[in-house]
């Protein structure tokens, strides 16, 4: 194949920059790279040799993944979940979120509603202190809000 002249070299040169550059700014690269390591884990995951079969699934890492699937998943983190179900054998089918908290014994905390269950165990640790005189924790404000918070004391 002919090679474009050098002034046309640097042309595609800032095309390409420019076209990454913008895809990197949309996400869709980081996408793209998390689907593709996604597929690869799947790719590994086909059928092993000779029977070879990855051991079971304890209930605790069922537990402990399907909090964190929930997690991913509220924050649209699928190719992180997908990746998650690949490695780890998840069952497809998702445990209910009334189940989760029956297997773990929790009780939602109401300033975490609508929010992945890992913050309703996060507020109950976080919110033991009060009783001694530690602060208590809200879910769902700004990062910056609890630092304002923090400030008036």
């Amino acid at each position: 194949s002919k090679k474009p002249p050098l002034d046309q070299m640097a042309s595609v040169d800032e095309l390409k920059s420019a076209l990454k550059e913008n895809l990197e700014s949309r996400g869709v690269l980081q996408d793209i790279r998390a689907s593709l390591r996604a597929e690869i884990y799947r790719s590994l995951e086909e059928p092993r040799p000779s029977g070879q079969q990855r051991p079971g699934l304890s209930n605790e890492n069922l537990l402990i993944n399907e909090l964190i699937r929930e997690y991913l998943e509220f924050y649209e983190y699928s190719n992180a979940a997908s990746v998650l179900a690949a490695e780890s054998g998840q069952p497809q089918a998702r445990l209910s979120r009334s189940l989760l908290s029956r297997e773990l014994n929790l009780r939602e905390d109401p300033s975490c509603q609508g929010m992945p269950l890992l913050y309703s165990m996060l507020a109950y640790y976080m919110n033991r202190g009060v009783a001694s005189g530690g602060r208590g924790v809200r879910f769902g404000q700004q990062q910056h809000d609890r630092e304002e918070d923090e400030g008036d004391s």
